[in-house]
């Protein structure tokens, strides 16, 4: 049976802090919906209506694009271990790029990661839980360190260009604004 709540309480965080992963849900005003699954040590829930996640570069930026649309997101994690529950976060948000102000007080929250190129910061106005009795159970073998890898191997100048390349718009065309003249 669902539960709901108007902010996160503690056993929710012991929850979110136990899980390897997360899932991201966006989408524009028209288009393809974008579910998107994060890993890293990349998700900070900062007080009872907020979390914060960082990210890294990737094949695509859809979240950023559709926020700059559409600012709702939802944001979930499934229990893989013996209890069985899924924990969603409803909310809106905003990115945040290293060239706005809010990204020095942001980014000493996670661990430096290569290839940063957003905060997404969420105001959570929902989160609920649900019974996780059909999610399997799995057993994480670690992280990968592949991004990391790729990142640290194109340097400043690769991410920027690889951003240039790929990140400025979303599979449906809405710009990303990774970039401050998008």
């Amino acid at each position: 049976m669902a539960r709901q709540f108007s902010g996160f309480e503690d056993d929710h965080r012991a929850l979110i802090a136990a899980q390897p992963m997360f899932f991201v849900a966006t989408a524009g005003p028209e288009g393809r919906v974008n579910l998107s699954p994060k890993g890293m040590d990349t998700l900070r829930v900062t007080g009872p209506n907020r979390l914060v996640w960082l990210n890294v570069t990737g094949s695509g930026s859809e979240t950023a694009g559709h926020l700059r649309l559409n600012p709702r997101m939802t944001v979930m994690w499934c229990s893989f271990a013996r209890r069985p529950v899924i924990l969603r976060a409803y909310g809106t948000a905003r990115t945040v790029h290293p060239r706005d102000a809010a990204w020095s007080d942001l980014l000493p929250l996670f661990p430096p990661v290569p290839g940063a190129r957003q905060i997404f910061d969420m105001t959570v106005d929902l989160v609920q839980t649900s019974c996780g009795y059909a999610v399997p159970f799995l057993d994480p073998v670690g992280e990968r360190d592949t991004l990391r890898r790729w990142a640290e191997g194109k340097g400043d100048d690769g991410l920027a260009a690889y951003w240039a390349d790929r990140n400025t718009a979303t599979i449906d065309g809405y710009p990303t604004g990774l970039l401050a003249d998008d």
